[in-house]
């Protein structure tokens, strides 16, 4: 096994070439929209740097399930490319992201050919299955304002900042909510001193919880 800087794990020499040939490095902007819900699945994007959000979207409304930051892939896009379907998520850079891309012809015959790929999908799948499984229960089981609460614990780790820029109405969206129940919600939330708002910024104080 070697490492190299474009993978997370250590990997076959022969892995690593392959990539290092077929991989494409690409550059994008924050907004960017990677994957659309019902769409082909051209490559698995694994972030060198930056931060991707994967959404599930119905009619208008979107659930944020979870986020890609760096070291990771996005294990829905995977499991298309393996299963030859379609998307089932919209993937959207949330910041300026350097990506590898892994075009989903080559990507199939390296998981079925090698050992460490298939232990970092597998890892990765284990780690999301969590963080999904958490989602489903603030959905549940909990208030809108844990769960606004919850939404920005998370932000704030993905993001390494405890200042968000970020809207009301990104808020609701994500929350697949209302931006008047939201606002209603942060409102109360700042009033009790769990958050501060400014103009599109929610801030967690430094002794959040």
């Amino acid at each position: 096994m070697e490492s190299t800087p474009l993978l997370p794990f250590r990997a076959e020499a022969e892995l690593i070439a392959l990539i290092e040939a077929h991989g494409i490095r690409k550059t994008v902007p924050a907004g960017t929209v990677l994957l659309k819900e019902g769409a082909y699945v051209a490559a698995a994007p694994l972030v060198l740097s930056g931060l991707l959000k994967v959404d599930r979207v119905e009619e208008d409304r979107e659930l944020l399930l979870y986020y890609i930051k760096p070291g990771q892939s996005c294990i829905m896009s995977f499991s298309a490319v393996l299963k030859d379907g379609m998307s089932q998520v919209m993937a959207i850079a949330e910041e300026e992201s350097d990506l590898l891309l892994l075009p989903a012809d080559h990507l199939k015959s390296w998981h079925a050919r090698f050992p460490s790929l298939q232990q970092y999908y597998l890892d990765l799948y284990q780690e999301y299955y969590e963080g999904l499984l958490h989602t489903i229960d603030m959905l549940a089981f909990h208030r809108m304002d844990a769960r606004i609460l919850d939404l920005l614990q998370r932000k704030a780790t993905a993001k390494e900042s405890l200042k968000l820029q970020i809207t009301h109405s990104q808020i609701a969206q994500e929350l697949g909510s209302t931006r008047e129940v939201v606002s209603r919600v942060l409102k109360k939330l700042e009033t009790e001193g769990r958050v501060e708002l400014g103009r599109n910024e929610v801030s967690l104080p430094e002794n959040h919880s």
